[in-house]
């Protein structure tokens, strides 16, 4: 018997860092910038650029999955017979079978995730040749299946994770579900497959002060499989979510380096996260979700919590005026509402009527919504209602997770040749993802005070008006700056409507050029005014787009909104501003400003003849009205910069502009 466990790298990296990072040793923080720079051709942009699918776009591990087939398939690259264990709805057996592990038969005991497996097995769907086992895996023999090459599962985790251990303690092994690990090592013994992959949440290492856990690498190692785990984060992988799970991967030869995170600060080339905004941009809310907002005795809460904090910005030790709950009184995810700008938190597969994840315009996310951010294809089909469905997904595997490690997998162990070279961990690289969740608390806090101090404003009525002088880069990035730096000055007056006056630094004295009417399209807003008006006061064009930038700014220092998007809604929904601009001097393109500002044609995709004619121009001057579209900030898209968009078409989301130097529409050309 060969008993073989991957390093423990607490003490490695501890002392890593002891010889690294100090001020008497440069040269091996030289080594390891030379390190980095030379791995920069590994970084996951480089991957993407390589199989011709872009990054970081909404639903881009769609394409990313199809890309990786498409590769395989054009090159003939044969398939790896693999046996799906504990499948749930499928999470794991997507990205495995994206990456020509083809999933032979399955076995999952819950009715409902048979009930998706099956719909999305047989020829034409995603798992053309498997067979759903719909039983106790302790009924599962293993027998006819013929040569298998790989398993993977990962048993139910319940008895493991943190809402068992609120619930019933930590059972671990004491409990059913806890030791069907060993339903996996009898297949592994009866099956011999070069290798397997096993997935749990972290918390398994510590159950029952970590005996469970050292028999369950026993049982592995002791049917003849040399073991290599980390416990990883979705996000570091592309997943717009923070989930932390323990991967390990066992070989009967070889070994095996876990890949780099692709995304995130601990990535190669520090790529952004895939963050939440993006991921759901696009996906559709359809008659079976049924009513999104909250409702009930603490819907109305959800309208005053930043994004990113939860219930507990309603305690008394975050300082509320108000305190509703008593601190650490409910689970992390009641009410807690998504931060756009980062990967929400772990979607969990059973929750109540206020759990969260919950989207920042106070709702909850759709069916649609929770794919995109487990990284589910668009196309796959989950069976029952919504409710039913947004629990086989908490309960998953993320498929670009499973993606990520699955070419691992065949790169090192089946010796696959792709067109990249994925970077690969030696085991020493610093994992900071820990680090990070408590540095994001810090910032959370100071958000929720910053909150709190505008609510106790609010409650002696409007914010004041004040002036003040800003500037706006190339790049969109809006500022106050001092009145040397300046290019605008900018008047904020809040009565019952709010009035943003813009006027070039020093003439005040110049003409209204520009005025904008924003008021609420059937709905009132509820954030306390009637209405919004932009006054713009120079000849400057950008001064429209400081106009709006300069409402926004109002929106988010007094905690209304997060940004205009959130006020008005996404581009897919109908808009809550109603727009009308006036134009008192000369533009170029007014005509086009006035048509867009007021919503014509807005959210859809309609070519450029309809533009054009809308817009009163020559079809030869589409082109350079999309220009200065983009220059005042408008994200107006087409072939080029979203290739599914096509030729001749046209897509302006908003009626405002919303570009900013975080949009992936920034650096595109149309």
């Amino acid at each position: 018997m060969r008993f073989f466990l991957e390093k423990d790298f607490s003490v490695i990296l501890l002392t890593f860092e002891k010889c690294i990072f100090t001020e008497k040793s440069c040269k091996g923080t030289m080594q390891l910038d030379l390190f980095k720079a030379d791995s920069l051709k590994h970084s996951f942009s480089t991957v993407c650029d390589s199989v011709k699918c872009e990054n970081n776009v909404p639903a881009w591990p769609d394409l990313f999955g199809k890309a990786i087939q498409d590769y395989l398939n054009a090159n003939k690259i044969k398939k790896i017979r693999t046996l799906s264990l504990f499948s749930g709805a499928g999470g794991l057996d997507i990205g495995f079978s994206d990456v020509g592990f083809e999933i032979v038969e399955s076995v999952e005991i819950e009715k409902k995730f048979c009930d998706t497996l099956e719909l999305n097995s047989g020829k034409g769907k995603r798992f053309p040749k498997s067979k759903v086992n719909c039983i106790d895996i302790r009924e599962f023999s293993g027998k006819g299946l013929g040569k298998i090459d790989f398993i993977i599962g990962g048993p139910p985790c319940q008895t493991f994770s943190a809402a068992g251990r609120r619930a019933n303690g930590v059972l671990g092994t004491s409990d059913a579900r806890g030791v069907l690990f060993k339903e996996y090592v009898r297949l592994l013994e009866t099956l011999s497959p070069k290798g397997f992959l096993f997935e749990n949440v972290y918390a398994i290492v510590g159950a029952q002060d970590g005996k469970p856990w050292q028999e369950i690498l026993r049982s592995f190692s002791e049917v003849g499989y040399k073991l290599f785990y980390r416990i990883v984060d979705a996000a570091d992988y592309g997943v717009p979510q923070h989930r932390e799970r323990m991967i390990i991967v066992g070989l009967q030869e070889g070994e095996f380096k876990f890949p780099l995170p692709t995304h995130g600060p601990d990535s190669i080339d520090e790529a952004p996260y895939y963050n939440a905004e993006t991921a759901v941009e696009g996906a559709k809310i359809t008659a079976d979700d049924g009513k999104l907002e909250l409702g009930g005795r603490y819907g109305k809460l959800l309208n005053d919590i930043p994004p990113g904090l939860n219930y507990s910005f309603y305690t008394e030790e975050m300082g509320h005026p108000n305190p509703i709950f008593a601190w650490r009184s409910k689970f992390s995810d009641f009410l807690y509402k998504a931060d756009p700008n980062v990967p929400v938190r772990t979607i969990k597969a059973s929750g109540g009527a206020f759990t969260g994840p919950l989207h920042w315009d106070n709702r909850f996310f759709s069916y649609s919504e929770y794919k995109r951010l487990q990284t589910f294809p668009d196309d796959y089909e989950i069976s029952g209602n919504r409710q039913i469905a947004v629990k086989q997904i908490g309960n998953s595997v993320p498929p670009q997770l499973a993606r990520m490690m699955a070419i691992a997998i065949r790169q090192q162990v089946f010796k696959t040749r792709f067109p990249f070279e994925l970077a690969l961990s030696d085991g020493y690289e610093i994992q900071s993802f820990r680090k990070r969740k408590h540095e994001l608390t810090k910032i959370y806090r100071k958000k929720a005070e910053l909150a709190i101090a505008a609510l106790k404003k609010k409650g002696r009525g409007l914010p004041d008006s004040y002036n003040y002088f800003s500037s706006l880069a190339e790049n969109f990035s809006y500022k106050e700056v001092s009145e040397t730096n300046a290019q605008f000055e900018v008047d904020v007056v809040w009565e019952k409507k709010l009035s943003i006056n813009v006027y070039d630094k020093g003439k005040k004295t110049q003409k209204q050029t520009l005025h904008v009417d924003i008021v609420p399209n059937k709905k009132p807003w509820n954030i306390g005014i009637e209405k919004v008006e932009l006054n713009v006061y120079s000849k400057q064009d950008v001064a429209f787009t400081v106009a709006w930038k300069a409402f926004e700014r109002e929106l988010v220092d007094n905690s209304i909104k997060a940004d205009l998007v959130q006020l008005n809604g996404y581009y897919q929904y109908v808009p809550k501003l109603k727009n009308e601009l006036t134009i008192s001097g000369k533009m170029p393109y007014g005509k086009v400003l006035q048509s867009v500002v007021c919503g014509e044609h807005i959210s859809d995709i309609v070519s450029g003849d309809v533009l054009c004619k809308a817009w009163n121009i020559n079809s030869s001057e589409m082109q350079s009205a999309a220009e200065f579209l983009r220059k005042l900030g408008y994200e107006i898209r087409n072939n080029n910069t979203n290739p599914q968009i096509e030729p001749g078409n046209w897509l302006i989301p908003y009626s405002f502009p919303t570009l900013t130097p975080l949009s992936v529409q920034l650096r595109k050309k149309v």
